[in-house]
């Protein structure tokens, strides 16, 4: 039980998120309307993307220091996971401004930028897949992981403020918080971006358990 707790959390919560967040009032807003409900499902894509970089970054750095092959698989498949959650970011957020702005991808700056963050951890995936040789592989790779972490904030967080955006929060729009996120709302919005974490986290343990076992097939 010790061991699966949060992991009934975070199976609660998403669950508690899909259903309140379809029944529960939100605030009606001019072109946002119903649509503002994916704000659950949207937002929490990235943060649990954000945590699981995080620890990619922290097990890049552990790799460096302590030469461990598990810890460059966590550092890896933590990065595929986010991976994951980032596309779903992308998809989430195209289908929202497909119903609010009137298409899919309309090049703005969040949008793209948010883009090039996802095509910085696929390079990572790629250079990790051009060099064989194990300990070089882990060694390079650990190291443009530390780096690819700040820029990637910089990309969704800072350059997207510096200019016009269509996104709340960036580009002289309020944010959510100061105007339209509700008590109703925040009712469901913070459980679902500790279960969407969660649930992200659970891929990635997953994931890690599952690269564990195909290396001692393959030793």
């Amino acid at each position: 039980m010790n061991k699966t707790w949060w992991k009934i959390l975070a199976s609660v919560l998403v669950v508690y998120t899909a259903v309140a967040g379809l029944l529960l009032k939100v605030p009606h807003l001019a072109i946002l309307n119903e649509t503002i409900r994916n704000l659950y499902f949207h937002v929490p894509m990235w943060f649990a993307m954000i945590v699981l970089f995080s620890i990619s970054v922290f097990y890049s750095v552990r790799s460096l220091l302590t030469q461990d092959r598990n810890d460059d698989i966590r550092a890896v498949e933590s990065v595929n996971a986010g991976i994951i959650f980032g596309l779903l970011g992308l998809l989430t957020g195209a289908i929202w401004a497909k119903y609010t702005w009137g298409q899919f991808w309309s090049f703005d700056p969040k949008q793209n930028f948010a883009a090039i963050s996802i095509l910085l951890y696929f390079a990572y995936s790629v250079l990790r897949n051009a060099i064989d040789e194990e300990q070089k592989r882990a060694k390079i790779s650990a190291i443009y992981n530390i780096f690819a972490f700040p820029m990637m904030v910089v990309l969704l967080f800072v350059l997207p403020r510096l200019q016009d955006s269509l996104h709340p929060g960036n580009g002289g729009n309020p944010g959510f918080n100061s105007y339209d996120l509700d008590r109703n709302m925040r009712l469901v919005f913070y459980p679902a971006c500790l279960g969407w974490i969660l649930i992200g986290y659970w891929v990635y343990t997953i994931r890690f358990r599952i690269r564990l076992l195909e290396n001692k097939q393959n030793s």
